[in-house]
């Protein structure tokens, strides 16, 4: 990770304290919940889910179902048990925290608290011992067992991309055997043919009447499949990479906007904020496309051609942000010599706007004229170009600051074996 990277995910680390942070909203597990004694971290524990009652698919704020959730330590010592239930599967969007009803109580267990997780932005049921801090877990003696009641259900709000899911029961601290993973798969109403957002880069070329590599054009594609819609609009950031460092790369990025090339603004050179898809987004809108073109201002330290890499990352701009979709294309560019023609034109293909099945181009999303404005893109932050993960409330710089902190400490093999992330992206 580059220093400009770091300073922009920085982490300030206490000593191994047994807290639990709330972010936007957004639970996150406690340091000392990774940095578990080894002994207490020996693969001892079962578990077991009974079938949920009543049985039958869940509706989008109707009835909520309750199932038994049962560890038993198989070994003759004592075992702490962390609960980590995960949520997998359910469609193209991500889940924002009211999207499931989730609650769980003591059955033969202490008292408990239920909270909800959002690392890496998946939704994730976690729960504790009453009156203790979101880090402590249960300790169940040797040849014991412990049972909770878990409700669980649809929010009204659950999104109408997404349709079943199963609901797996681990222990984020490594206490469970590898054979002793449970699960159960829930059923919605009405069912839904789930799908993914696509993104991809196209038509990769030169600017027509510009020397080659001097300008690079490029078309910027979203298409959803499966069914449903999205009920809030998308962002989409644009990290930047370079194949060589400089202090100013000054990198320009250009939208077609009503026919005419417009700057679009970023204070950071490293990465650009496009303007919002609307909510309601669709296998029905068709392909939406955003026509960009990219070139060295002026005054650039670069005096050669270089490797420029382009990531788009894409998230739903509130609530739960994580990027959950993307594209990345690499190409050369240069900067513009002495004889080079001024201002580049569009080719035929940069102007072409979207069929009349398409969803509306950029011109008609009342977001664009915020972030179409002259570039103030002059200066770096850093050293390097990394890509950079910036979704609003990601939570991913923290923990890879956390995974660092625990290989100091000796305790993050198990959590790192253990964690989770999505391959969607590009």
């Amino acid at each position: 990770m580059s220093a400009r990277t770091a300073t922009r995910r920085s982490f300030r680390t206490a000593a191994a304290t047994a807290v639990v942070a709330t972010v936007a909203g957004t639970v996150l597990m406690p340091l000392s919940a990774y940095a578990a004694p080894a002994e207490d971290n020996h693969h001892a524990l079962k578990l077991a889910m009974s079938a949920p009652v009543p049985s039958g698919p869940l509706t989008r704020g109707g009835a909520t179902e309750t199932f038994e959730l049962t560890a038993t330590n198989t070994t003759d010592k004592p075992s702490a048990f962390h609960p980590w239930l995960l949520l997998d599967g359910a469609g193209a969007s991500p889940l924002q925290q009211s999207d499931i009803v989730f609650k769980v109580e003591g059955v033969t267990a202490p008292a408990t608290e239920s909270s909800i997780g959002q690392q890496d932005g998946e939704w994730q049921g976690l729960f504790h011992p009453a009156g203790k801090q979101g880090g402590e877990g249960f300790e169940i003696p040797a040849g014991a067992k412990m049972t909770w009641k878990v409700t669980i259900g649809l929010g009204k709000s659950y999104p109408t991309t997404n349709g079943d899911f199963t609901l797996r029961a681990t222990s984020y601290s490594g206490e469970v055997a590898d054979n002793g993973v449970a699960s159960l798969t829930f059923k919605t109403d009405p069912s839904v043919k789930t799908g993914k957002l696509e993104t991809a880069f196209k038509n990769v070329g030169d600017c027509k009447g510009v020397p080659a590599l001097q300008c690079r054009e490029m078309d910027l594609t979203y298409r959803l499949t499966g069914d449903g819609s999205f009920k809030t609009a998308l962002y989409t950031s644009l990290g930047v990479n370079f194949g060589s460092n400089v202090k100013v790369p000054n990198l320009q990025l250009e939208m077609l906007v009503n026919g005419k090339w417009q700057g679009v603004s970023t204070a950071d050179p490293y990465n650009f904020m496009l303007p919002t898809i609307p909510e309601g987004f669709s296998a029905a809108s068709g392909e939406r496309v955003l026509h960009l073109r990219t070139s060295f201002g002026p005054n650039t330290d670069y005096k050669k051609a270089t490797e420029v890499t382009l990531q788009a990352g894409v998230g739903l701009a509130e609530g739960n942000t994580y990027e959950f979709a993307g594209a990345q294309t690499k190409f050369q560019l240069a900067p513009a010599t002495a004889t080079a023609s001024p201002s580049p034109t569009p080719s035929t293909s940069a102007t072409t706007q979207p069929s009349a099945s398409a969803s509306p181009s950029p011109s008609s999303s009342s977001s664009t004229t915020a972030v179409v404005a002259a570039n103030t893109n002059t200066k770096a932050t850093g050293s390097t170009g990394s890509l950079a993960h910036t979704g609003a409330d990601s939570n991913t710089g923290l923990y890879s600051g956390l995974a660092a902190a625990l290989v100091a400490l000796g305790g993050a093999a198990t959590w790192l074996g253990a964690r989770r992330r999505r391959t969607t992206r590009a």
